[in-house]
């Protein structure tokens, strides 16, 4: 398992440290308990499981969200997992903060899309 202070990447997703939460956003929906951060085509997402210390937001741009992560009275861990058992990345152990997340983004004809695994 990896940790960070401020910067960290998994696959087609970075998570980079901010200073605060940008105003207009929304919280994410939740998927079978889980927040899931990137989808991937094949079902191998990027996910964090829901808990009271953890809220995914999501702004206008699509390919953004935002991510705060309050210091767990239950010593809960908040940790970015890999949904693949083979080839996987390694999961990351977030801290107490707010963050943007950001996805890899590639282009095709039809213009900008999530990058696909």
């Amino acid at each position: 398992m990896k940790t960070f202070k401020n910067c960290a990447a998994q696959g087609d997703v970075m998570i980079r440290r901010i200073d605060k939460l940008p105003d207009g956003i929304e919280e994410s929906v939740k998927e079978n308990g889980r927040f899931v951060v990137a989808h991937s085509e094949t079902g191998h997402n990027h996910v964090i499981e829901a808990s009271p210390n953890v809220h995914l937001y999501d702004g206008e741009d699509p390919f953004v969200s935002y991510l705060q992560v309050v210091e767990a009275t239950d010593a809960t861990e908040t940790l970015l997992e890999h949904m693949r058992s083979f080839d996987t990345h390694e999961t990351l152990k977030i801290p107490t903060g707010f963050f943007e997340v950001r996805r890899q983004r590639e282009h095709t004809p039809e213009g900008w899309r999530k990058a696909q695994d």
